[in-house]
């Protein structure tokens, strides 16, 4: 069962419909117990880094997703503010984040091929795949996603980026490790392509 973390951010319905579509089973979680039993995990989120913190940990959700994801290693995939606070820390605030894939949420601003350019980052842009990344089977010459965003996620290790997009600077805009994945676009907004992400991540 697919559970897609409802903590106030985010459009948990669209991603609902979307499985719905698909023929996955999905449904939300907002109390502990409804995320307990998860065996797929969607991290959706839009806004601010430090205010996706607040509210994950006002949720009481926290302790249930760190065990399922850190230790019973359940697949989650976080989506825009939900890949971000994936990251140890970010640039936008205070908060320290979940810090699943060692990393740090940077301004497009702090980049001088970036900082002239509009923020944010807004419509649709290609989206490079690395090799062989699951989550993109069957998107590797063709893949391109709808973006609104102004961060984006700087792994500390290279071989965590599982797919790269360019805004002024080449950025990962997808990353993965282990169970741990995470995308800066929104599928629930892409059309096909985000479909055929969604239902890849469904199979893993």
């Amino acid at each position: 069962m697919i559970h897609i973390v409802d903590y106030g951010l985010g459009n948990v319905q669209a991603f609902a419909n979307m499985y719905k579509r698909l023929g996955f089973e999905a449904t939300r979680a907002k109390t502990a117990a409804e995320l307990s039993g998860a065996t797929k995990i969607i991290l959706p989120g839009v806004g601010a880094f430090d205010k996706a913190m607040e509210l994950l940990d006002a949720s009481g959700m926290r302790p249930v997703l760190e065990d399922l994801v850190v230790e019973k290693k359940v697949p989650v995939l976080g989506i825009c503010v939900g890949m971000q606070i994936l990251a140890s820390a970010s640039d936008e605030g205070t908060s320290a984040g979940l810090g699943w894939i060692p990393g740090r949420v940077r301004s497009f601003g702090s980049s001088e091929e970036s900082s002239k350019l509009p923020l944010p980052h807004m419509g649709w842009n290609d989206v490079a795949p690395a090799p062989g990344s699951a989550l993109f089977a069957g998107l590797e010459s063709d893949a391109r996603f709808y973006f609104l965003h102004s961060f984006f996620f700087d792994s500390s290790d290279p071989a965590h980026v599982s797919a790269r997009a360019t805004y002024g600077l080449n950025f990962g805009c997808a990353v993965s490790s282990g169970n741990v994945h995470g995308v800066q676009f929104h599928p629930e907004k892409s059309h096909h392509y985000g479909a055929l992400l969604l239902k890849n991540f469904a199979e893993l």
